[in-house]
C-alpha cells in the first residue's frame, strides 16, 4: 500500500513563509505527477500546484502564482511546496497527491493516492 505523508504545516503571520514536504512510503510505485491541494472549512478541495515528472512542467492556481513554488524528486516520489508571502486566505488543510499515469491534473478525483493533510494557518 502506498502512503503519502505531509509535514511542515503550522501557524505563521501574514507575509511569512512555510515549506511543506510530502514523501511516499510503502510499496514501490512510480508516479507520473504529484500535486498539492487545499481545503478550507466548509469548502471543497482546491487545486494549488502540480508537477509533471516526465516534462518537469509545473502549474499553479492563479491565487498562489508568484508566491508558491512546487518542486520535488521523482525517484523518491517526494514533493515540496514553498509558500511565501502567505495571506490569511491561504489558511487550509494542505494535501499532497500522486497520480500514477497521464501526468498532471487540476482535478482531485484524477489522483490515485493522497496524504492525510497538514494544517496551515495564517494569522492576520
Amino acid at each position: 500500500q502506498v502512503q503519502l505523508v505531509e509535514s511542515g504545516g503550522g501557524l505563521v503571520q501574514t507575509g511569512g513563509s512555510l515549506r511543506l514536504s510530502c514523501a511516499a512510503s510503502g510499496r514501490t510505485f512510480s508516479s507520473s505527477a504529484m500535486g498539492w491541494f487545499r481545503q478550507a472549512p466548509g469548502k471543497e478541495h482546491e487545486f494549488v500546484a502540480t508537477i509533471s515528472w516526465s516534462r518537469g512542467v509545473t502549474a499553479y492556481a492563479d491565487s498562489v502564482k508568484g508566491r508558491f513554488t512546487i518542486s520535488g524528486v521523482n525517484a523518491k516520489n517526494t514533493v515540496y511546496l514553498q509558500m511565501n508571502s502567505l495571506k490569511p486566505e491561504d489558511t487550509a488543510v494542505y494535501y499532497c497527491a500522486a497520480r500514477a499515469y497521464s501526468g498532471s491534473s487540476f482535478y482531485p478525483h484524477e489522483y490515485d493516492y493522497w496524504g492525510q493533510g497538514t494544517q496551515v494557518t495564517v494569522s492576520s
